[in-house]
């Protein structure tokens, strides 16, 4: 698998890259996932040090954890334990969507906007002079195409709180987001 261990403003060492591969490499080899790439960023958030780690999976599938502790192995080390129950909790549930699926996920290319936010910071008190958006930055994104089931999977493995995907039965783009009540809503126009 390959790795991309990083930090943002501060220096990775060789030991704490070796350390990294070795675990990421246990449990992945454990749980016999097929990974293609693996993202490791470490950054800085006060006193604490903060690591996210990224995994993708041949299925098209992500895996994300998040860890932060005062000591920058200990934040990998939470890191590596939120990824492997996040992978042992769904290792079921993948096996189980994938069994059928001879294919990788096929992804289709998407644009992504970002949009500028009120200036002064004030929501409904002033009527805008242009219903046009100011486009701040414009990205390609990749939009999977997947069943309902692996999209509600998808969105919980990356903790993201919305998906947008292709539905596979009627081609369509669908989006499945978490609800305030902790449900999970699915739009399909």
């Amino acid at each position: 698998m390959r790795y991309q261990i990083s930090g943002k403003q501060i220096e990775i060492g060789e030991a704490l890259q070796v350390h990294v591969r070795t675990e990421l490499d246990a449990i992945i080899e454990k749980y016999a996932m097929r990974p293609t790439f693996g993202s490791v960023v470490f950054s800085r958030n006060a006193h604490e040090f903060v690591c996210e780690a990224t995994i993708h999976l041949s299925t098209g599938l992500n895996a994300t954890a998040k860890g932060s502790a005062v000591e920058i192995y200990a934040a990998f080390d939470n890191c590596a334990a939120r990824m492997e129950k996040q992978i042992r909790r769904y290792k079921r549930r993948l096996k189980d969507h994938h069994r059928l699926r001879s294919e990788p996920v096929e992804l289709l290319d998407a644009s992504s906007y970002i949009l500028a936010s009120d200036a002064d910071g004030e929501t409904g008190s002033a009527e805008p002079e242009t219903l046009q958006p100011i486009i701040v930055a414009e990205m390609e994104t990749k939009i999977p195409s997947l069943s309902v089931g692996e999209a509600v999977m998808q969105m919980e493995l990356a903790g993201a709180p919305v998906l947008v995907f292709r539905n596979e039965s009627k081609n369509g783009v669908n989006v499945v987001y978490r609800r305030d009540d902790g449900n999970i809503g699915w739009i399909d126009p």
